[in-house]
């Protein structure tokens, strides 16, 4: 399948990038420097439940189908 144009959120890493996002935001204090990011980062790295990461792989065939029947266009993952 041709990478769909109007579906950026077929991208897998986009939901990882999200998913950090929420999770440092969501930290008691939130980081100030890039040092700081990045200890935050890697902390949340491995604490990502790996049935988070499993969830999101399995569901990329059913996205891939959602994708395809709404031609590219918006879909609603």
């Amino acid at each position: 399948m041709d990478w769909p144009a109007y579906s950026p959120d077929m991208n897998p890493i986009e939901h990882v990038w999200d998913m950090f996002g929420r999770r440092i935001a969501a930290r008691q204090s939130t980081p100030t420097c890039l040092p700081e990011l990045r200890r935050a980062l890697l902390d949340e790295w491995c604490n990502i439940p790996q049935d988070q990461m499993d969830n999101l792989i399995l569901s990329m065939p059913r996205r891939c189908k959602a994708c395809i029947a709404s031609s590219g266009r918006q879909t609603p993952y």
